[in-house]
C-alpha cells in the first residue's frame, strides 16, 4: 500500500510518500482551509506536490493540519485531495491528532505542543479524551513562541532589559517602538512576528534575565494547562514544536521541580506519525 502523510501548517507542509518502505519527504506552502478555498488547495497541489510524486498511484492519505477542528474546514480538504486523489483513501484530522499519535503512538499520555502557538491533551492511546483550552495568542498561547516572543518584545520596549542586552536587541533586529506596534496591531500575523523574536531567548542562554522569560513562560503553560489533567501526575509528559525542542532543557527542569515524567520532545512529528502508521 502506498501511503501519503502531511503535516500541514499555516505557512509550510510537510508530505511523506511511503512506498514499498522508501520514503520520500516533500515541502510545500502550508494549507489553510481559512483562507484557502477547495479549488485554490487544488491549485497550489498541483503545482508544488503532484509533479514531485510522479503519477503514483497513492492508496491512503493521512492529512493532519490547523483549522481542522472546524467540520467545514475538514470538508475543503477532503474535497480538495479527493479531486486529486480519487481513489485514495484519505484521513483529514488536527495538528493535536497528529502531536498525539507522533509523541505517544498507541500508548496513554499528555501531548503538548509549543511552536509558534500551544496546545495540549490527553490521549488514552487511541483518541484524545480531554483539551485543555487555547484561547490563541491574545488571550492563551502560554509556553509558545508569540507568548515568549512578546515577553521579549515587552521587555524591550519597557526598557528592563540592561544595557547590554538593550544593545543586543537593537544590533539583532533594527526596529523601534513605531515599527513594533505597528507590526503587533496593525499588520496580519502578529502571531507569527511576535514568535520571531524567540531567537533572541536561544542565542542569549545564561544571561538571568533571558533564563526568568524562557523558565517563567514555560511554567504558565504548566500551570494554566498541564495542571487542568489528573493524568499529568500518573502519565508521561510529551512535546512537540521548535520551541520544545529549543528549550527541552527548561521542560526537563520543570518537571523534575513538579515531579513529573518528562517523555519525549521531537521538534516536528512528522517522524513520529511515520512510525505510527506504518
Amino acid at each position: 500500500m502506498i501511503q501519503l502523510i502531511a503535516d500541514s501548517g499555516a505557512t509550510k507542509c510537510e508530505w511523506c510518500l511511503i512506498n514499498n518502505g522508501k520514503k520520500k519527504r516533500i515541502f510545500t506552502a502550508g494549507i489553510s482551509p481559512y483562507f484557502l478555498s477547495a479549488k485554490e488547495i487544488v491549485q497550489l497541489l498541483q503545482k508544488e506536490l503532484m509533479p514531485k510524486l510522479k503519477q503514483v498511484t497513492v492508496n491512503q492519505i493521512h492529512y493532519y493540519g490547523t483549522g481542522l477542528s472546524n467540520h467545514n474546514n475538514v470538508k475543503i480538504i477532503k474535497s480538495a485531495l479527493k479531486k486529486l486523489f480519487p481513489s485514495a483513501k484519505i484521513d483529514a484530522n488536527t495538528d493535536l491528532l497528529a502531536a498525539a499519535r507522533a509523541l505517544c503512538g498507541n500508548d496513554k499520555g499528555i501531548a503538548c505542543i509549543l511552536g509558534t502557538g500551544s496546545n495540549s491533551c490527553y490521549y488514552n492511546g487511541k483518541k484524545i479524551v480531554k483539551n485543555s483550552p487555547g484561547l490563541g495568542y491574545i488571550l492563551g498561547d502560554e509556553g509558545s513562541g508569540s507568548y515568549l516572543g512578546k515577553k521579549v518584545v515587552q521587555h524591550f520596549l519597557y526598557n528592563t532589559f540592561d544595557e547590554e542586552l538593550q544593545n543586543q536587541f537593537l544590533k539583532n533586529f533594527n526596529t523601534n517602538t513605531i515599527e513594533i506596534l505597528e507590526n503587533v496591531y496593525t499588520k496580519p500575523l502578529a502571531n507569527r512576528y511576535l514568535a520571531s523574536f524567540t531567537i533572541f531567548l536561544a542565542e542569549n542562554r545564561g544571561h538571568y534575565m533571558i533564563e526568568n522569560i524562557i523558565e517563567d513562560g514555560l511554567n504558565d503553560f504548566f500551570f494554566n494547562h498541564l495542571y487542568k489533567y489528573r493524568e499529568t501526575w500518573t502519565q508521561p509528559i510529551n512535546f512537540v514544536g521548535s520551541v520544545a525542542y529549543g528549550f527541552k532543557d527548561v521542560l526537563k527542569e520543570l518537571c523534575n521541580t513538579y515531579e513529573l515524567e518528562l517523555g519525549k520532545v521531537l521538534q516536528k512529528p512528522m517522524d513520529g506519525l511515520i512510525a505510527y502508521h506504518t
